[in-house]
């Protein structure tokens, strides 16, 4: 996150009181004083004050290990989730494609190198990696991420794949351009994506692309399994058709509802006879 911006108008203080937010990842969830500076190079006065700005925002809390994130902070992802309205209408689709493959089933979307889940309908399976709403994950090793970055084009995709993943994880496949293109460029041809312990050990999955009334990409929704439980040939043979069957069903009434007119309505007084 940059703490200087390019304008007049970039508030340099909110800014830092996001970057002091974004402090906490899995694995730190409280740290104290010393901790939060140091993770975001800010002065230990500077770090105290925007951490007790927070609190009494209601956004950390006051801990024996030092400050800790409240659940309040969930707000801001779901105000996001809410204000483009997938959740609304993916839901009933990803419940029904849960009932019938029995997996997992996801909606992400691309944040810089990384896919971010805006969206889940989970089956309780012993898997490698957990994953909730907000979880990031590189992108190019998730097949969410790679039918995102192959909806972007090539020059875009290299700007996105640029940016250091701030997922925290280290994937197992780390390919040079040249592979990576390939797949994005099959992946673009054939309309979806596999990805087979790319990312994780025990990890597959395949996505296909949610588009909005325009026909832009806006997300893309997955198939999660585990690699002990579901060959790859029953993911792409029976899970699927399924999959591309829900995407263009969620797409398509996701272009309903933009295109449905919003008004706001205004109370008219009502004149005494």
């Amino acid at each position: 996150m940059p703490r200087e911006g390019t304008g007049p108008d970039f508030i340099e203080a909110l800014a830092r009181g996001l970057e002091v937010i974004t402090a906490f990842r899995p694995g730190r969830p409280a740290m104290t004083l010393a901790e939060v500076a140091g993770a975001t190079g800010l002065a230990r006065p500077t770090a105290r004050r925007i951490l007790l700005t927070l609190t009494e925002l209601g956004y950390v809390r006051q801990c024996a290990a030092g400050f800790a994130l409240t659940p309040r902070v969930l707000d801001l992802g779901v105000s996001y989730v809410r204000s483009m309205g997938l959740w609304d209408v993916a839901r009933p689709h990803l419940e029904r494609l849960v009932e019938e493959t029995d997996e997992s089933c996801s909606i992400a979307q691309l944040d810089g190198s990384d896919i971010v889940y805006v969206a889940r309908v989970a089956r309780p399976k012993i898997v490698a990696l957990s994953v909730q709403i907000g979880t990031r994950f590189p992108a190019l090793q998730t097949s969410l991420g790679k039918v995102l970055l192959a909806a972007l084009p090539p020059d875009e995709a290299a700007r996105a794949l640029a940016e250091p993943s701030r997922s925290g994880l280290t994937a197992l496949w780390r390919p040079e351009r040249t592979e990576w293109e390939a797949e994005l460029s099959d992946v673009r041809a054939r309309g979806w994506a596999l990805t087979d312990e790319q990312l994780a050990r025990g990890i597959r999955s395949v996505a296909a692309p949610l588009r909005d009334g325009a026909g832009r990409v806006v997300a893309s929704v997955n198939v999660n399994a585990h690699a002990a439980e579901t060959p790859v040939d029953v993911l792409v043979r029976d899970h699927l058709p399924r999959l591309l069957h829900t995407a263009g069903e969620i797409s398509l009434d996701f272009g309903r509802v933009a295109s449905v007119p919003h008004t706001t309505m205004t109370s008219v007084p009502v004149a005494r006879l």
